[in-house]
């Protein structure tokens, strides 16, 4: 009998190597995929996959949001793709949950598949909806600022720090990460990235900008209560009133 198995990544490229690497494996059957978390919710409650590839970070609505909602006793056997820090690591770690760090090799892949597939067959799937509801208390509870970031350009996959960031500008569908003379695009939104950085690091300064206060060198006000905020390299940004007060209080 075939595992019937779902892939959810915000990446075509991520989605299309795990096609890649299972195409090969006799025991396997995907069923489908996606790439947000609102269409995996949908997709893991209609079509009941044995076994998930899970993207932890995307926009709108994370892995684990998905998780939450859709509940771990619906959940199958996971595989998490990720990205995260140390910290998310350990609570997969501890939860003896498995997950493949971006970017993986073959290699790596097929040992979590082969995990996989011996708890998928042993039926343990009472054990694992535990771990799974502890590791989303674990991750609730002890809520970690993003360290960095994955930006994929050109074919290239780049490591970005979060302290390394100047400033973040909406742009579009995109935010515009500048970081000293280079500016990146990630797919995401303002106020989602805006939940995940240090709030003692980062501020919103306007309705499409978040700052690094540690970058800003003057303030100088404008009309109606507006202030210019210049940074170390020159930078001119402008900051709206109703930011102010919360960007003063971070620097005082």
């Amino acid at each position: 009998m075939k595992i019937h198995t779902l892939i959810v990544d915000d990446m075509l490229l991520a989605r299309k190597r795990i096609r890649r690497y299972l195409s090969a494996d006799q025991e396997i059957e995907v069923i489908g995929e996606c790439s947000d978390g609102l269409k995996a919710v949908t997709f893991i409650r209609e079509l009941k996959p044995d076994l998930l590839f899970l993207d932890v970070q995307m926009p709108e609505m994370d892995g684990f949001q998905v998780l939450g909602e859709v509940g771990a006793e619906l959940v199958p056997a996971v595989i998490f793709v990720t990205a995260y820090d140390q910290f998310a690591l350990q609570a997969f770690d501890v939860h003896a949950l498995d997950y493949l760090l971006k970017p993986f090799d073959r290699q790596r892949f097929q040992r979590a598949v082969g995990r996989a597939k011996t708890q998928i067959k042993q039926q343990q799937t009472g054990d694992l909806n535990e771990r799974i509801g502890a590791l989303l208390h674990d991750i609730k509870a002890q809520p970690q600022s993003l360290k960095r970031l994955i930006v994929k350009s050109s074919g290239r996959t780049i490591i970005l720090t979060a302290d390394e960031i100047d400033y973040v500008e909406a742009a579009g569908n995109y935010l515009r990460l500048r970081a000293g003379k280079a500016a990146h695009f990630i797919r995401d939104r303002l106020g989602q990235l805006e939940k995940k950085l240090d709030p003692e690091k980062f501020a919103r300064i306007h309705r499409s900008t978040i700052i690094n206060i540690e970058r800003i060198k003057e303030m100088h006000p404008l009309f109606n209560g507006d202030q210019m905020v210049i940074l170390h390299d020159g930078t001119k940004l402008t900051m709206s009133r109703r930011y102010r007060d919360k960007l003063l209080s971070l620097l005082e």
